[in-house]
């Protein structure tokens, strides 16, 4: 299917995991696209990456998504390199994994900066850029914990559904010229960047945290533990295995295009029938 998004420009607030698999699907529809983060390195390695992969140009900035003035730059050089910004996409990494009682006040404050406020003030510095074009368009990558919580996970619990809320809002304020929704990942293969302590992205689910241990910084994990480990994952999944993160990028892709033209204010959960309601 063509999505029809040839010579648009897309943000992508990541350069690694569901955030990178995003941008190279929108890079594979012939999408202009801008990557950020903190590691150059890894930005380098991801703009490559990107290149090789479709017909669209590729910016890959240093910002950190803390600052809005790092972010109100990020908007200001993506719109002046492609000369539009059409889609935005947020993606904001994970908060430390901890339990209430482990948490402080400046944690909840920081989680809610790097999960919230991180999508307010992207939405305000892309939001006249997004009017400009013919189908502007805003997807949130949150969790699917958003829905069924995770042992040790409070604030990502916690904060994360206040980006339902918000894209909901959006959603309804923004209409008809921009539609807003959100997706909810489940358990994806992943190098687990962003991840606490793990190799699968997407959040945990009622019975724990869904991560797994990639075994690089230790003597004792082999592939064949991490294979075990991941096995034992995907019990639950009615799908019966991890997802690919290509599999979330595609439908980050079509929500942003105008195949998606009614659809707006969806929380689509992305994670092979994982979540039970």
């Amino acid at each position: 299917m063509d999505l029809d998004l040839a010579d648009d420009t897309a943000l992508v607030t990541a350069a690694s995991d569901l955030g990178f698999a995003s941008a190279r699907s929108l890079v594979g529809e012939g999408a202009n696209v801008t990557i950020c983060g903190p590691d150059a390195d890894r930005l380098a390695e991801a703009r490559d990456e990107l290149d090789a992969t479709g017909d669209g140009d590729i910016l890959a900035l240093d910002a950190d998504l803390t600052d809005p003035d790092a972010i109100s730059r990020l908007v200001s050089r993506t719109a002046d390199e492609f000369g539009s910004l059409d889609h935005l996409v947020t993606d904001a990494g994970w908060p430390p994994r901890t339990t209430f009682l482990e948490t402080d006040e400046q944690d909840w404050y920081r989680a809610y900066d790097l999960l919230v406020m991180s999508v307010v003030w992207t939405v305000e510095a892309a939001h006249t850029h997004l009017l400009d074009g013919a189908n502007g368009s805003i997807t949130c990558l949150t969790a699917h914990t958003v829905r069924e919580v995770g042992d040790g996970l409070v604030l990502s619990n916690s904060v994360r559904r206040a980006v339902i809320g918000l894209v909901k809002t959006l959603a309804r304020e923004f209409a008809p010229e921009i539609r807003a929704n959100a997706v909810l990942p489940g358990r994806f293969e992943t190098s687990g960047e962003g991840v606490p302590g793990g190799a699968v992205s997407g959040g945990g689910d009622a019975e724990g945290e869904v991560e797994v241990d990639a075994g690089t910084d230790t003597d004792t994990d082999t592939d064949t533990d991490i294979e075990e480990d991941t096995t034992a994952l995907d019990h639950d999944v009615p799908m019966e295995r991890l997802g690919d993160p290509t599999e979330l990028g595609d439908v980050v892709a079509f929500l942003a295009s105008s195949r998606a033209s009614f659809v707006t204010g969806a929380a689509v959960p992305v994670d092979g029938g994982l979540l039970r309601s």
